[in-house]
């Protein structure tokens, strides 16, 4: 599984990427959160609004801060 968090490293990045690493732990999943704050990437992804969370290259969030419940549901679905 392919889990990315696109942002500029702001405390919202970073927030998002802690909450999403908590999903996976609580999932009992093994994965690695990539975060990818080059713009030229967010950009290529066409993300408009960041933080953005990113599960086998299909955008689940832009601009907000899913918590970790709903990150886990997010997982599961995929």
């Amino acid at each position: 599984m392919e889990i990315q968090v696109y942002g500029k490293g702001c405390l919202k990045c970073h927030q998002l990427a802690a909450n999403t690493e908590q999903a996976i732990k609580d999932s009992g999943l093994e994965a690695k959160v990539e975060q990818i704050t080059e713009i030229n990437k967010i950009t290529e992804k066409g993300i408009m609004f960041t933080p953005a969370l990113l599960i086998d290259g299909k955008i689940i969030c832009q601009g907000k801060i899913p918590g970790v419940e709903e990150i886990k549901q997010a997982l599961k679905e995929r």
